[in-house]
């Protein structure tokens, strides 16, 4: 092992030459990065597709989700311009990146979050990495304006991808997905909550493009209910199962026209119910258990192979934006039998066990 991979803690020292710090900023890293990328065999071949795809499974990032590419960037400047505190508003996913962080760095995290519209597991992990979080009475749109306007009379760095420095973070997945392949893929596809890491991708395969030789068409979906490049503005009460999406004002609007316009991609949206269907699929046919926001990028490409929008003999990498342990209840309730039950229960004898194997096996 090389002294380079000794000291390897996460995505500032892997990827230093090409972000924004220098051979003595302190890196603030969980050895977040580095996520699988995952080829689909069971599901293309089921559905009789002829394509090459892959997931992008963020959701082995250290807590949970992508955003720990982009938070160990913003709190590694944060910490290095003298800043004590952050702040952030947040779906789930960015106030438990962003309170791990803060935590490792040994500053205060302060998290805005939209009164019951976030995941328990999400929120179990801000409380625990000993985060300030404040429950407004108002979705997340309206906790972002608090943010920035706070931002202004009290000393803390903004953290969610209004901060330069989170889609540098961000960025290096595109990185680590030409390194896997030898190139780009043809196409990606991603879900659009607040369009930074669409934004950030592009980034990174513009940057790479002379090692890849190709950039990808981008596409970015969202859900049917919180789908504002759909509605072509702000959806001023965005509604989804999908949680991590459920925003109706992305912060990245203009960057994320500007990937769709450069990349001849396009923005879509789907129903709660093709969502779910997807994370249904993925878990038992790939064995992978992403949130359901996530899921939304696989449904999207997925049915746009059906329809012929995306062409056979393809490569496609779809990305996994969190882990389905994020929200635990929603997995749960789509795992109800028809009779409502979750789990089969029997007595502890060797024929109900052998009979409840038998009836099932088929």
């Amino acid at each position: 092992m090389s002294q380079t991979e000794q000291r390897y803690t996460g995505l500032v020292d892997r990827y230093r030459q090409y972000l924004p710090v220098d051979a003595h900023t302190p890196a603030v890293c969980l050895g977040e990065g580095n996520t699988p990328l995952i080829r689909l065999n069971n599901i293309p071949a089921a559905l009789g597709l002829d394509v090459e795809m892959y997931v992008k499974f963020e959701g082995l990032n250290p807590t949970g989700s992508f955003k720990d590419r982009g938070m160990c960037m913003a709190v590694t400047k944060a910490v290095e311009e003298g800043s004590e505190a952050i702040i952030c508003a947040s779906t789930g996913n960015t106030s438990a990146s962003a309170a791990a962080y803060a935590a490792r760095a040994g500053i205060r995290s302060f998290v805005l979050i939209p009164e019951g519209k976030i995941a328990m597991g999400k929120l179990a992990q801000a409380l625990m990495h000993g985060a300030v979080v404040l429950q407004i009475k108002g979705n997340f749109d309206a906790g972002m304006q608090l943010v920035k306007d706070v931002a202004e009379h009290a000393p803390v760095t903004i953290v969610n991808s209004i901060n330069p420095y989170r889609l540098q973070g961000q960025k290096t997945a595109a990185f680590e997905i030409i390194e896997a392949l030898g190139k780009a893929p043809d196409y990606h596809c991603l879900p659009v909550g607040n369009a930074g890491n669409i934004s950030a991708h592009w980034m990174g395969y513009r940057e790479w493009q002379e090692q890849a030789g190709n950039t990808p068409v981008m596409v970015g979906y969202q859900a049917a209910g919180s789908a504002p490049f759909m509605h072509g503005g702000p959806v001023e009460h965005p509604e989804t199962v999908a949680t991590a999406i459920r925003i109706g004002n992305p912060q990245s609007w203009d960057k994320a026209w500007v990937v769709q316009k450069e990349s001849g991609g396009w923005f879509d949206a789907l129903e709660d119910d093709e969502i779910l269907a997807a994370q249904r699929l993925l878990a038992k046919h790939e064995g992978v258990f992403c949130e359901p926001a996530s899921a939304t990028s696989v449904a999207g490409a997925l049915r746009d192979l059906k329809a012929g929008k995306i062409p056979a003999g393809k490569s496609i990498v779809c990305t996994l934006t969190g882990h389905g342990l994020k929200d635990p209840d929603i997995a749960i309730e789509q795992s109800k039998g028809e009779d409502g039950t979750k789990v089969i229960t029997v007595d502890a004898e060797l024929e109900a066990v052998k009979r409840a194997l038998l009836d099932n096996l088929g």
